[in-house]
């Protein structure tokens, strides 16, 4: 088959690296492969793997005339036999320029932690958690599948060696690494970051112990100012923020516990680092065989209880600190649990038998659907963009900023009910 994969951007993010990955795989599969998205980051990530990129129109509208007419004549023109578009702005371009247009297969994979209702209901889709394909099952009458973030399990290996990472934080004699790696952004993220930190400032006292948070974002200044105020009271280097690398694994191999959510726990522990899962609102929990059930319904992130707080998460890691043997048996769970169930190879295997349904199914493309879909997303770019809303989103997140910068968290304004 003759694939296109077009990934929402390519930025650095899980989305997008799973989305390349699992295209490397379907093309040693003897698939013809191509990359279609708006230039960034992981534009020489994809070239790499040894795949072919075509630059999509960087206009920032969803969904964007111009690339619903770049992917109509690219499907004539390289007769495409399926596309594969990751989020629903993708999905949406995809779905109406080869789809209704040419008659093309489109598969949509949403790794968002809500099912979407601006994908069409007819459209096959392909959802990061069984309790989201559950929900978007019982919505509407396409087909849908459950397929994990992968790890590339080879790659991301317990072998790993990060002592220049831990040279690099000075780190001292008996110092407990922990690492987040993350982008520091307001949405999704932010909550977990400033808990993070919160948390190793509890322990500080009785724990000898480095906080690095590793990524980038427009958050990145606010962390910063909570991090030094954390540091000048314990006189010494608590947090650190060490930017963003291209490639963590070194950071990961450095960690003695890892904090995070999505992929990025996926990826610690498939080099045998024992993790604590974050969310928002508070969420944390540690990855054990207790919790696997948990996880492998909702998927790695979660939402805290109505009052929380970073004790909870504090009380988790002193136990990972206090407890090395306990540390050593999660890393061998965790290393084994990412082997059986989250590998790659596993998923680029349901992946290809994914494409092989869709291909030969009848795309099922109603005018009617596509009416309402276009219109529900015209309705919420609209909204994106009125002048009143962008004005209480800078609010918000200006709010959110200043808290994770100076004051209490979360702020009252803006904590939930």
């Amino acid at each position: 088959m003759k694939i296109l994969v077009y990934p929402t951007d390519l930025i650095i993010g899980g989305s997008q690296i799973n989305a390349i990955d699992l295209a490397a795989r379907t093309a040693a599969a003897s698939h013809e492969v191509m990359i279609y998205g708006r230039p960034g980051p992981l534009v020489d990530y994809i070239r790499g793997k040894g795949l072919r990129y075509i630059e999509a129109n960087d206009l920032h509208y969803r969904p964007a005339p111009q690339r619903i007419a770049q992917l109509r004549d690219l499907a004539r023109r390289e007769s495409i036999d399926l596309i594969h578009a990751y989020e629903w702005p993708s999905c949406l371009d995809a779905y109406l320029g080869a789809g209704i247009l040419g008659k093309v297969p489109v598969v949509c994979t949403v790794l968002s932690m809500s099912v979407s209702p601006f994908v069409p209901a007819s459209l096959p889709l392909v959802m990061g958690t069984a309790d989201l394909a559950d929900e978007a099952q019982a919505m509407r009458p396409g087909p849908v599948w459950t397929l994990e973030p992968p790890i590339d399990t080879e790659l991301d290996n317990p072998d790993i060696d990060g002592s220049a990472f831990r040279r690099k934080l000075a780190l001292q004699p008996g110092e407990e690494l922990i690492v987040s790696v993350s982008r520091l952004a307001v949405d999704l993220k932010l909550d977990a970051l400033v808990r993070a930190i919160d948390a190793v400032d509890l322990l500080s006292d009785r724990h000898r112990l480095r906080l690095a948070l590793v990524g980038g974002g427009q958050a990145a200044a606010a962390l910063a100012n909570r991090a030094a105020q954390v540091n000048t009271r314990h006189g010494r280097e608590v947090v650190t923020l060490a930017g963003e690398e291209f490639d963590p694994r070194p950071a990961y191999a450095a960690a003695d516990i890892v904090v995070g959510m999505g992929s990025s726990s996926l990826r610690a522990m498939s080099m045998a680092r024992p993790v604590v899962v974050q969310g928002e609102d508070g969420f944390s929990e540690i990855f054990c065989p207790e919790t696997l059930p948990l996880f492998m319904r909702q998927g790695f992130y979660g939402l805290g209880e109505s009052e929380p707080s970073a004790r909870k998460l504090a009380d988790q890691l002193a136990v990972l600190i206090e407890d090395k043997a306990l540390r050593e048996r999660l890393a061998t769970f965790g290393r084994q649990c990412v082997e059986e169930r989250f590998s790659l190879e596993q998923a680029s295997q349901r992946l290809l038998a994914i494409y092989e349904t869709a291909a030969v199914a009848r795309p099922g493309y109603r005018w009617s659907e596509t009416a309402q879909v276009c219109w529900r997303a015209l309705m919420q770019e609209v909204h994106n963009h009125e002048p009143a809303r962008k004005r209480r989103q800078r609010q918000r997140e200006e709010t959110l900023l200043s808290a994770a910068a100076l004051g209490a968290w979360p702020p009252a304004e803006l904590a939930r009910p």
